[in-house]
């Protein structure tokens, strides 16, 4: 089933269709809020409140949109949160971007290897603009169109397009510069 239609299921009262959206997002939405926190506790407490917002207030959600409605709620929250604390926002990636991705079977050569990769990609990944690196988490790694990554951005579709473009760029550059190039990364 759709997020959408799980959505439909769960306002006509299946309380398992609810369930089901959790258990979709749950370590995604907890691992974005984490790269805008830097912190497991308070990323999952946010994680938990952004479906709050969702399974108790029941919220009309256009059609499509249910996920890109679910990470700006969590941008919000996370971004609350922050002023509160820091007085600052700053999207920065961690260790827990590899944890949320599925290891395959792989040998142990090609799993050191891909360790390696991932740890150079984080390094120049967090040498970039914060907004870029955001653009290019929801998009390469959450999955998400132009048009949702503006939603949880709170900015146009061309403006996401922008960003991706020169983020590429900035990323390349700085992959270069640790004698990777994209061949390398696929």
């Amino acid at each position: 089933m759709t997020d959408d239609q799980l959505y439909q299921v769960y306002l006509s009262g299946d309380q398992s269709a609810g369930d089901q959206l959790m258990i979709r997002y749950a370590d995604k939405l907890t691992a974005y809020l984490d790269a805008f926190l830097h912190n497991a506790g308070d990323a999952e407490d946010l994680m938990l409140d952004c479906f709050t917002v969702i399974l108790v207030d029941k919220p009309k959600i256009a059609e499509g949109n249910f996920s890109s409605y679910l990470f700006k709620v969590a941008r919000n929250k996370a971004n609350r949160l922050w002023k509160l604390r820091f007085k600052r926002q700053e999207f920065q990636l961690d260790e827990s971007l590899y944890e949320i991705i599925p290891a395959e079977d792989v040998s142990p050569e090609d799993r050191v290897f891909r360790n390696e990769r991932n740890i150079t990609l984080q390094r120049c990944l967090g040498k970039i603009a914060p907004q870029y690196r955001e653009a290019l988490w929801l998009y390469y790694f959450m999955d998400m169109s132009y048009a949702e990554a503006a939603k949880v951005m709170n900015c146009s579709t061309k403006k996401v397009e922008d960003l991706l473009r020169n983020g590429k760029a900035r990323l390349k550059q700085e992959l270069e510069k640790e004698g990777i190039t994209y061949a390398d990364i696929g």
